[in-house]
């Protein structure tokens, strides 16, 4: 199936400017671009264009709110300079699998500020000898590069993921409300077993 026509298919009756998570995985291009997404997928958080045959992202929308972005398994050798200008709050992006051969291929993403995880793996360029410390070097706002950070620590999945609110999956329990009980001036705090503790 053609990229067009699987958007299409996706939408569901939506509008794009509704779509928050697209997953155009394995369908088709007819001359190696992104064709059909527009810059009316305004709230799109999470993309995901796995093993669609792109040589090129050149003619990828503006989309703001684009935190987490899948382009493994392609054909791409550069042009990154278009994820900077494009996806300016991108933080994860994943392009394991494409034809990237040198670091300074890498050097456009120094411009996404808030990038946080790279994915090269079995990308060329992470067969050169210093490739982790180089990569870490030109983009020192990474925190995990192929799921380790610079000292080999691997990425727990919470770290990794991106929800459809645009946060990480890593959301803690509510602390419980503290109230004031006018009786006592002292302050009672609901616990999760909803008993009362008095604070005097």
């Amino acid at each position: 199936m053609y990229m067009e026509n699987r958007i299409h298919l996706e939408l569901r009756n939506k509008t794009p400017s509704e779509v928050r998570e697209l997953v155009l995985d394995n369908c088709q291009t007819v001359h190696g671009n992104t064709e059909g997404l527009t810059d009316e997928f305004v709230n799109l958080v999470f993309l995901s264009l796995i093993n669609v045959g792109l040589s090129s992202i050149s003619n990828i929308p503006r989309l703001e709110k684009l935190k987490k972005l899948e382009l493994s398994d392609n054909k791409i050798s550069g042009g990154l300079e278009v994820l900077a200008e494009q996806l300016p709050n991108l933080t994860h992006l994943h392009l394991s699998g494409n034809n990237l051969k040198e670091i300074s291929t890498l050097e456009p993403l120094k411009k996404l500020k808030h990038l946080k995880s790279l994915d090269l793996f079995k990308c060329k360029v992470t067969f050169m000898s210093d490739y982790k410390d180089s990569v870490f070097k030109l983009l020192p706002q990474l925190t995990y590069l192929d799921g380790f950070d610079c000292k080999d620590k691997e990425t727990s999945d919470s770290d990794v993921e991106v929800d459809g609110d645009g946060v990480d999956d890593d959301d803690d329990e509510a602390e419980p409300e503290a109230e004031e009980d006018k009786s006592s001036g002292c302050l009672k705090y609901n616990t999760n077993f909803n008993e009362v503790e008095m604070l005097c």
